[in-house]
């Protein structure tokens, strides 16, 4: 480190002298720049009295001096940039006291600079835009860079990328080096368009110290190029008669130029053809040569166009080129088919060969442009013949016709010539096939099962059939009748049909218990010439109701009630069965399901009355304080929806034993007289029953052996009678099985009401399980 000392005494009472110090910025803390008492040349032995320091209010904040022996150190950071602006000497000047004798010295401190700031652009970037038609000597302004340090250690110089386009010249000024970029070289913007230039200040310190600019040249356009044609002469080919507005060709200039000087715009020469004008069009903005007028290989096989691209300078730069346009014949006439005759409808019935039409097929054009071929196109049952006079053709049935299947066609004849491409026409004849009665009346079903309740409504309508024809007007007119013969005339007795509709009325109310089914048959017939007609078999199954109050058997019955008289032992047990009370109902399932109950007793804790079987038992032994007789009133109802019911009195005498033993010859010749009465209705009932059953199994069985399986119907008689008359039908239909059961039921069944509650839901023992219901 260098320091540098200058002592000036002065003269006074009071001894003052000025020493100058230097000293770099930025060195450490406490480092020693001199020693004033030395340089004053006071001696250091004898300062034992004598005091040093910097008089409050100089620059005391960065040096300060040793009290004791007079040297002057730094005292904190010196950062010259920051005390001194500029690029000039900075000087500090510091008041020294020292005491005993008070003396007053000042102390200059020269702060020298040393290179710790590097040179710094305002701005990174910097945009010039210059036009590539400028002269070399250009001068720009480039942005100066600063450096706060001074003397060599400022900015000593600028450079510039290697470029054979530009250089950097620098300025001296009071403010310092300013750069300047020089165009040495004019530009050419069609050749690089911007250019990427990097600036660098570089500072005198050691080593030096550097920043840099960014510098982007945008050369903007002149026109200075003319537009260019990629070819001098074009040459192509069209058709004949080609559409007007069909482009035939684009022209293509460019030029290297950009904005307005690089737009190209385009126009036909002046020397041409006139009618060139008529026939072709030149799109002034995209060079699109367009058809204007009809073009005729006839009247003119090739045309020459003479085009012209400018741009839009100040004058305006052009380029030229040629264009030839060669015409080629082409086959511009297409066949014409005409239609002699026709017979537009034709009858289903029609045999193959059948003559539809007569067409001719001819073509203007000659050669092989006028020769052509013809056929039908789609997928018909028809064909094209041949005539014996040339491109003469008849249009004739191949195959049989019906229109059920399809009620018309659409012939669609082509004829074709041989031209280059070959030129088709398309004639299409609509043939109505008129309609013969060849179809049947159909029923969807072969048999039908329709389900109706007793007591119907007499004339009113109770069920419909309905059969379609496939043909049209009178020949699918359906009307209906009742096939006659055999049984069906007592059938028509009861039975009316609508010959419109096909609706069914009964004429008389069906009772169940008489009729449990019947069958018929429907006839439909069209109204065709001849008629053709098909039949149906309607199999009608009577549904029960409950309309028969249950008939009580014993006791014996007068007016509607039954009254009877029991003698018992007064020693009987409990258990003890005193009689049986027998009825029956007509009607079957649930209607026909008895119940039992005490409507009155005289004395509820003596007897019970079981609810199914009517049976009368004791419930104890009898006492001495019991009556001698009692009255039971028994309530006998079925289970129908409005339940039916009638009422039987059983009168119990208790006797002593004797008297019952020596009544009881009177009572068994009484009790075979009632015995014998109810075994006669019992076989009456039980013989009625059985008749009808083994008739319905007799039908039936010939419905089954007439019919698929799946529309199968049949009666199973099953005997279910435990003293309540009471008895089941099975039959099944179909997949379904149906049982309709009396007041007993097998173990297992289940009972699933119905709308008249007489449906019984059985598992199928096929395999097959199911819910069966009634459904009028």
């Amino acid at each position: 480190m260098f320091f540098c000392v200058t002592l000036h005494l002065l003269s006074g009472k009071q001894a003052s002298a000025q020493i100058r110090y230097s000293i770099a910025e930025e060195v450490k803390v406490g480092t020693v720049i001199g020693n004033v008492a030395k340089d004053l040349g006071l001696d250091i032995t004898l300062l034992t009295d004598r005091r040093f320091r910097v008089v409050s209010g100089s620059e005391d904040a960065i040096f300060d001096v040793n009290q004791n022996n007079g040297a002057l150190y730094v005292s904190s950071h010196i950062d010259r940039e920051a005390l001194c602006q500029g690029s000039g000497a900075c000087v500090m000047e510091l008041k020294i006291l020292v005491e005993n004798p008070l003396e007053i010295h000042y102390v200059v401190v020269e702060i020298t600079d040393v290179n710790d700031h590097s040179p710094s652009f305002p701005e990174k970037e910097q945009t010039f835009e210059i036009a590539e038609h400028m002269l070399p000597g250009r001068r720009f302004q480039l942005h100066t860079a600063h450096d706060p340090d001074a003397g060599i250690n400022s900015i000593r110089t600028y450079t510039l990328t290697s470029n054979e386009h530009f250089e950097v010249n620098v300025r001296q000024s009071d403010a310092g080096k300013i750069p300047f970029l020089v165009l040495k070289k004019s530009l050419d913007r069609e050749q690089k368009n911007t250019h990427t230039l990097l600036v660098t200040a570089v500072d005198g310190g050691k080593p030096p110290r550097s920043d840099t600019l960014n510098v982007s040249i945008i050369v903007l356009d002149s026109n200075d190029n003319r537009p260019v044609f990629s070819q001098e002469l074009y040459e192509i080919s069209i058709q004949e008669n080609v559409p007007v507005g069909t482009s035939v060709f684009r022209m293509n200039a460019t030029d290297l130029d950009e904005g307005s000087y690089g737009e190209v715009e385009y126009k036909l020469g002046k020397t041409l053809w006139q009618k060139v004008y008529d026939i072709f069009e030149l799109n002034k903005l995209t060079g699109e040569i367009t058809v204007t007028g009809a073009v005729d290989y006839e009247e003119k096989d090739m045309y020459e166009l003479g085009v012209e691209a400018f741009d839009k300078g100040t004058p305006p730069l052009t380029g030229e080129c040629r264009v030839i346009i060669k015409v080629k014949d082409v086959n511009d006439n297409p066949p014409e088919i005409e239609i002699t005759s026709l017979s537009d409808t034709v009858s289903e019935d029609s045999k193959p060969g059948t003559v539809v039409s007569l067409l001719s097929v001819k073509d203007k054009d000659s050669g092989l442009n006028g020769k052509m071929i013809s056929q039908i196109t789609n997928d018909v049952p028809f064909e094209l013949k041949p005539s014996y006079k040339e491109n003469t053709y008849s249009v004739v049935t191949r195959d049989y016709l019906d229109r059920e299947r399809v009620p018309q066609y659409e012939i669609t004849i082509k004829a074709t010539d041989y031209g280059e491409p070959p030129l088709s026409t398309f004639k299409t004849l609509n043939i109505q096939i008129s309609d013969v009665n060849d179809n049947i009346p159909h029923f969807l079903q072969t048999t039908l099962e329709f389900y109706l309740p007793e007591n119907n409504i007499a004339g009113k309508s109770i069920f419909s059939v309905s059969a379609t024809d496939y043909d049209l007007n009178e020949n699918a007119a359906v009307s209906y009748d009742i096939k006659r013969g055999g049984n069906q005339n007592e059938i028509m007795s009861f039975l009316s049909i609508n010959s419109d509709n096909g609706h069914i009325s009964s004429l008389k109310s069906f009772d169940f218990e008489t009729l449990k089914t019947f069958q018929f048959h429907v006839v439909a017939s069209d109204a065709g010439t001849p008629s053709l007609s098909s039949n149906v078999t309607v199999n009608v199954f009577i549904l029960d109701q409950n309309d028969n109050a249950p008939v009580i058997l014993y006791p014996v019955s007068s007016n509607g009630s039954a009254e009877g008289v029991e003698e018992i032992p007064r020693n009987v047990n409990a258990g003890y069965v005193v009689t049986k009370v027998r009825a029956y109902d007509a009607d079957i399932g649930y209607n026909g399901w008895l119940l039992f109950s005490l409507q009155e007793v005289t004395e509820h804790s003596l007897f019970t009355l079981d609810r199914y079987t009517g049976q009368i038992k004791t419930l104890r032994p009898f006492t001495e304080t019991d009556e001698a007789e009692h009255k039971l009133v028994i309530l006998v109802k079925d289970n129908g929806n409005v339940s039916l019911s009638a009422t039987a009195t059983v009168i119990v005498k208790v006797v002593e034993p004797k008297e019952a033993f020596a009544a009881s010859d009177v009572k068994s010749s009484t009790k075979a007289d009632e015995d014998t009465n109810v075994t006669f209705y019992l076989m009456i009932t039980l013989g009625s029953v059985s008749a009808l059953f083994l008739i319905s199994i007799i039908v039936l069985i010939a419905m089954q052996c007439s019919k698929s399986t799946d529309y199968t119907s049949k009666y199973l008689q099953e005997a279910n009678y435990d003293g309540t008359l009471c008895h089941s039908i099975q039959y099944r239909s179909g997949d379904k099985r149906y049982m309709l059961v009396g007041p007993r039921m097998s173990i297992g069944s289940t009972i699933v009401p119905g709308s008249h509650a007489n449906t019984l839901m059985l598992p199928d023992r096929r395999g097959t399980s199911g819910e069966v219901r009634n459904n009028i």
